[in-house]
């Protein structure tokens, strides 16, 4: 005789881009050996993947995952991890005053919410008759680039980042879908820049949505207050 299913509880929450309404259960085990393999390896790669692998199928195969902002996914894994091993998580930060000494500190998880940069604008000037229009970093956007670049330092992928998240052109009366243009095309667009012009661009970036906590840490050897912000999915593991 086959052994009875187990019934797990469901959940609702609103995705930060959209504000629409999801339902989402808790992972099971089968689902946590991935995210404990992919920690095993410490390849970043494998971690986004089993995040990926865990979201869409705790929200019910009822999500583009693919193709949703990595704000979104990370929100998302975040609510389901909580509701799964936990609401709470016990994480090692150093403190800003030394950057040595690492306390303990522990997280209400249901805090953690996406921020967005007080100067966040997604519409870009570069000339009194140029502007650029951005999107968000996807998961598909974040796989592709190093799937194609796999030796890209940090300074080469915020590049080729920028250069894939390059939405909509305006020129005047002239309107250029991105989109459609080759990756090479788009770079090459960017090398033509001003640095200010740049800057505008890194900025985009700096101040998007992303996961973010502040906690109040005291350093025991110095006794120092501060303010430490996490930052990323990675940084409530």
């Amino acid at each position: 005789m086959p052994l009875p299913k187990l019934n797990t509880p469901e959940y609702s929450l609103n995705v930060p881009s959209s504000d629409e309404e999801i339902k989402y259960r808790p992972f099971v085990v089968a689902e946590e050996k991935l995210l404990l393999i992919a920690q095993e390896t410490g390849d970043e790669d494998s971690m986004l993947n089993a995040v990926k692998q865990i979201v869409e199928g705790c929200t019910f195969n009822n999500l583009d995952v693919e193709h949703m902002p990595l704000f979104d996914l990370e929100y998302i894994f975040l609510n389901i991890r909580a509701k799964s091993v936990g609401e709470t998580a016990k994480i090692k930060v150093k403190c800003p005053d030394d950057e040595k000494t690492e306390v303990d500190v522990e997280v209400y998880l249901p805090d953690v919410k996406v921020q967005i940069g007080d100067d966040h604008i997604n519409v870009i000037e570069l000339t009194d008759k140029m502007t650029l229009e951005m999107t968000y970093p996807r998961f598909d956007t974040v796989t592709n680039i190093k799937k194609r670049y796999p030796n890209a330092s940090d300074i080469e992928m915020t590049f080729h980042m920028i250069a894939s998240t390059m939405m909509t052109l305006h020129d005047g009366e002239e309107e250029y879908d991105m989109m459609d243009e080759t990756h090479d095309e788009k770079m090459g667009f960017i090398d033509q820049m001003t640095q200010m012009q740049f800057a505008k661009m890194q900025n985009f970036f700096e101040t998007s949505p992303r996961l973010s906590h502040t906690v109040n840490i005291t350093n025991p050897k110095t006794k120092k207050k501060s303010k430490y912000k996490l930052e990323g999915i990675a940084a409530f593991f």
